[in-house]
């Protein structure tokens, strides 16, 4: 892993890089070819090119090398701190960079809503699939323990891996006051 910050809204909202983050999330180990197997619509030489820039961001770490056919093939992991922007980075974005980087995450969830509804065999309640908007009337000492507590929450469950009964289950927050 390169020691070098080079991450910028640029580089980890790119709409594959994006997927490729999101499919190594919760401490996930994937080789290129696992990778391709999940993101089947993204051409293998793409993947690739993609791989190999957050790679060289330092976003993605290799975890493991083997010898796959006189090729070397890697298994890499996502390393978190350098998946995300940090207060520096956020504070010099514009207005403008903001709303590109908000339509490209909201363009992921689209997307991977859209994959899931594709797979045939959709049933949201057994799957745990929903979504809502709720609005609550809070002091902002009041929504800095609101989000302490949700926190704690997904604290509490982040460090579950993956074994026999679980399922892997994105949860995507926004928070943002209501604005008439």
């Amino acid at each position: 892993m390169k020691t070098t910050k080079t991450t910028s809204v640029d580089l980890l909202l790119h709409p594959v890089r994006l997927r490729i983050i999101q499919a190594l999330l919760g401490d996930r180990r994937m080789t290129t070819a696992a990778l391709a197997a999940e993101l089947s619509d993204v051409s293998t030489a793409t993947l690739y090119r993609h791989v190999a820039a957050l790679a060289d961001a330092g976003v993605l770490e290799v975890t493991g090398e083997q010898r796959v056919r006189g090729a070397v093939e890697r298994t890499y992991a996502l390393h978190l701190p350098a998946a995300q922007l940090d207060e520096e980075e956020l504070a010099a974005m514009t207005p403008g960079d903001h709303r590109q980087a908000f339509m490209a995450f909201v363009a992921g969830l689209l997307a991977g809503f859209d994959r899931y509804l594709e797979r045939g065999d959709t049933d949201l309640r057994r799957d745990g699939v929903g979504y809502r908007q709720t609005a609550l009337w809070l002091s902002d000492e009041e929504f800095a323990a609101f989000v302490a507590d949700l926190r704690a929450v997904f604290e509490a469950r982040a460090a579950n891996g993956p074994r026999e009964g679980r399922t892997r289950r994105m949860v995507t927050t926004v928070l943002m006051p209501s604005v008439p």
